[in-house]
């Protein structure tokens, strides 16, 4: 992000569109997890027809400002576009055991927001003698179950799917600026009572901090995932937040930054929730979507949960 661009390009690819919205529609509505872009055809669909994998990426896509997008890495991982789908799991990762329970669920297609092999555009080409990957691989052939990522076309919608999801996990809904979401505006709280809300909220067993823990908080920037070092440093320039709350940094970037900046004398924290748990409301926020759109296919989320534990 260039000095004088928006928050809205933090993420690369993203436009800035994606946070402008109504905040009467968006943020006043106050429903936990609830799509604004659900079409009021949605609730025509007949429910005893079938659908294909392809034909329901094709009507999310649909939902999504300029439609399919040129370089995308939200491509099948696995599996058949033409897979008649009997059941859809979400979630953040396709782990061999969200796979297993999407297996016990009957669900033969798996909605994941983030990269199933390892790397971000699931390039496999390093692992085919691997033996995690081919037991993964096999699993998934075994049982006839395909995968699409929905990383991009989640994060194009209007408002962004993710960020849509965060807040309503965090009920921060209603404190959200109307044109840039990722701007909260807070009752004055402490950076202790901050992290305490959102590790209730958020369901996180800890989080990694800067700052004084007394520290008055009241203007929140919300960056979830990982947007970089370069754009959230940027971001915190142009927006001048007493706290930035992120999924993850670049330990020798953002945080040295803020190291630097609390030295200097601002009144500035940064609290990494992880990514997981930054972004897990995005995949629950598909659920609706799904069982507005096709309420005959069983949809179920199904946490990925985060793959370190704290000792």
């Amino acid at each position: 992000m260039k000095p004088g661009k928006d928050l809205s390009d933090y993420n690369s690819g993203f436009t800035r569109r994606k946070f402008i919205y109504n905040v009467s529609a968006a943020i006043g509505a106050g429903v936990v997890l609830a799509s604004p872009l659900l079409s009021k055809a949605a609730g025509f669909i007949k429910t005893d027809e079938t659908y294909t994998v392809k034909q329901i990426m094709d009507m999310f896509i649909k939902d999504v400002p300029g439609g399919v997008l040129p370089n995308t890495v939200d491509t099948l991982k696995a599996g058949s576009p033409d897979t008649k789908v009997n059941g859809i799991v979400t979630t953040m990762f396709a782990t061999i055991a969200v796979i297993r329970e999407a297996i016990d669920l009957d669900a033969n297609f798996i909605i994941a927001h983030e990269p199933t092999f390892y790397n971000h555009p699931d390039d496999t080409s390093w692992l085919q003698n691997d033996e995690v990957y081919q037991y993964k691989v096999n699993l998934l052939k075994q049982h006839d179950i395909a995968i699409w990522r929905n990383h991009d076309y989640i994060h194009h919608l209007i408002p962004d799917g993710v960020t849509t999801g965060t807040l309503a996990k965090l009920d921060w809904q209603k404190y959200a600026d109307g044109k840039i979401p990722n701007i909260i505006t807070l009752p004055t709280t402490t950076l202790r009572g901050l992290i305490a809300h959102a590790k209730s909220k958020l369901n996180i067993e800890k989080v990694r901090y800067i700052g004084d823990p007394l520290q008055k908080i009241t203007k929140v920037l919300l960056m979830p995932g990982a947007a970089g070092g370069q754009r959230q440093i940027e971001a915190i320039g142009m927006y001048k937040p007493d706290v930035l709350v992120v999924g993850e940094i670049q330990e020798w970037e953002t945080a040295e930054y803020v190291r630097d900046a609390l030295a200097k004398g601002d009144n500035l924290s940064l609290v990494t929730l992880g990514h997981i748990a930054s972004e897990e409301a995005g995949s629950e926020f598909m659920i609706n979507w799904l069982k507005e759109k096709f309420p005959a296919i069983k949809a179920t989320h199904v946490p990925s949960g985060n793959s370190l534990s704290f000792m």
